[in-house]
């Protein structure tokens, strides 16, 4: 059986090729690697060998990459960046960054400005945010901290709850100013009639538009409801709403911000509780850092 050619050669050859083509210098490249220029130079001439192409050419003192040598440092590069980050959630705890992950529409509409806020008060913490609507990569024990959608109880995970789960139509104020509505006095009947916007159910524990009609006993007579608009995610669904595309089934506790300062408006005065909540989570099976632990107190003071 023929072997491969990189069976042949020692991986940590592409290291020093790496070192020595970020320099361009053989000396600097030992001094990062704690090797002599001459263990650099002898390496480089080993992977030149069972390339059997020259990496590097000399024009005068100054070393350059030859066409080969420089295809060669883009692939070696990318693929050490991409080592580097793959092995992040395994690095030690001292410096290591803070792992959150959340769902994109807890990110996106909820986590992000509070986190902004932590990094101001705590320059010295980095954070790592992790964004996935997959429950199996929220709840990965790589993490030092997750937001679940959930009622409370996770085998891995405890859970302290940051905002229980209330839906109720919203729009924007221009979309209702331009059809002379009013949002207080408008009726489930009448704004099932309007553009709504719904997203696409990827747990089947989500709500949509059907599910809150029929739940809150406000489904209109006939046939089901036909929305407008369905996005593939529920922050494009809000963003669409806030543009005053239609009415979109907002969740009132990720959506605080945007109804406290007026760009999104709550219509009519039915709201579905949905048993369900978003959660912030330490892990159960392992001591947490102090920062994690500072991160986790001023999440939950921030609801």
């Amino acid at each position: 059986m023929e072997h491969r050619l990189l069976d042949r050669i020692p991986l940590e050859a592409f290291r020093v090729f790496d070192a020595a083509s970020r320099h361009m210098n053989f000396s600097r490249a030992g001094r990062e690697l704690n090797i002599t220029q001459a263990a650099v130079s002898r390496r480089i001439k080993t992977l030149e060998d069972h390339l059997g192409s020259p990496l590097f050419s000399r024009r005068g003192k100054n070393l350059e990459l030859t066409p080969q040598g420089e295809r060669l440092f883009q692939r070696v590069r990318a693929s050490l960046d991409y080592l580097e980050e793959s092995l992040e959630p395994f690095r030690g705890a001292t410096g290591q960054a803070i792992s959150i992950a959340a769902s994109g529409s807890v990110s996106h509409l909820w986590l992000g400005t509070r986190l902004r806020e932590f990094g101001k008060e705590n320059p010295g913490i980095s954070i790592r945010l992790l964004t996935s609507d997959s429950p199996s990569e929220l709840a990965s024990e790589n993490n030092d901290l997750v937001i679940l959608y959930s009622t409370g109880d996770h085998p891995r995970w405890h859970l302290t709850p940051l905002m229980a789960e209330e839906l109720a139509p919203v729009a924007s104020p221009d979309y209702l100013a331009s059809r002379w509505l009013d949002a207080e006095t408008l009726t489930p009947q009448a704004f099932a009639a309007l553009d709504l916007i719904d997203y696409d159910r990827f747990n089947a524990n989500w709500i949509s538009f059907q599910q809150w009609f029929e739940r809150t006993g406000a489904a209109p007579r006939g046939s089901r409801l036909r929305p407008r608009y369905t996005f593939s995610t529920y922050v494009m669904a809000v963003d669409a709403a806030l543009r005053g595309d239609g009415v979109a089934l907002g969740s009132l506790g990720l959506l605080r911000e945007h109804i406290d300062n007026g760009r999104l408006v709550v219509l009519g005065s039915k709201t579905l509780a949905t048993g369900y909540g978003y959660y912030l989570g330490l892990p159960r099976n392992r001591p947490s850092r102090d920062e994690v632990l500072r991160l986790h107190a001023a999440l939950g003071k921030s609801t």
